[in-house]
């Protein structure tokens, strides 16, 4: 088995729903006969519970991810503190290594079909004094998708975030609408907006959850476009 689809999942900013747009895209991969992992990459801020360190994303995809693996196998790096990565690897006196989040990825393509890759924060955030998570995009050089939370900025964020994806050689393969502020006026007009200039295929429009799920949040994704693509 080897994967045949894959794709790296940033954001316009952190707490704008990569987790859920990644995990609801394992369930919609799945719901197409395919076996399915996902990978973040990195993880900032962390609970101990039963004797190891938790991080609630790593738990979602892990818990949408149909290929059952170790803990440890779903992220490489699971840091205590809630802060930017590279802080918190410094407080932890742990060196984040890149080559190791490339050994990770590259062990689960033996082992699903379809690979979410998950990045931390948005597309700029530092890894170390000289890498960021657009330079680990790059090293993996996976199609990328887009999650961008739609609030009051969304569009320059999103454009700005797709500009540095595009001078970086990377692809967008597509993007997501995650209502993320109920209360947004002109919510749609700002989709529609994004949908007329991102130059990418609008894989869905996930509405506000009070409780997000991602096989609820699956239901709102076509993932037609992604299928189309093959390793």
């Amino acid at each position: 088995m080897g994967a045949k689809h894959a794709f790296f999942v940033t954001g316009t900013d952190t707490e704008i729903g990569k987790t859920l747009t990644s995990a609801a895209l394992l369930h919609a991969f799945a719901r197409r006969g395919l076996s399915t992992v996902g990978y973040k990459s990195l993880a900032a801020g962390a609970t101990q519970r039963e004797g190891r360190w938790v991080n609630e994303d790593v738990e979602l995809l892990s818990q949408a991810s149909s290929v059952a693996l170790p803990p440890e196998r779903y992220c490489p790096y699971v840091l205590h503190d809630a802060t930017a990565p590279h802080i918190a690897a410094a407080g932890e006196g742990i060196a984040l290594d890149p080559a190791v989040i490339r050994a990770g990825y590259a062990q689960l393509t033996t082992l699903a079909d379809a690979v979410i890759v998950e990045g931390v924060g948005g597309f700029r955030v530092p890894l170390t004094d000289t890498l960021d998570t657009a330079d680990l995009a790059m090293q993996l050089g996976l199609p990328v998708v887009l999650t961008v939370g739609i609030r009051l900025g969304c569009i320059s964020h999103a454009l700005l975030t797709a500009e540095a994806i595009a001078a970086r050689g990377l692809r967008l393969a597509g993007w997501v609408a995650n209502q993320v502020d109920p209360a947004m006026r002109h919510a749609q007009a700002n989709v529609e907006t994004l949908a007329a200039r991102l130059g990418a295929p609008l894989l869905g429009n996930i509405p506000y959850l009070p409780h997000p799920d991602p096989a609820t949040a699956s239901g709102y994704l076509d993932i037609a476009p992604l299928l189309a693509e093959q390793l």
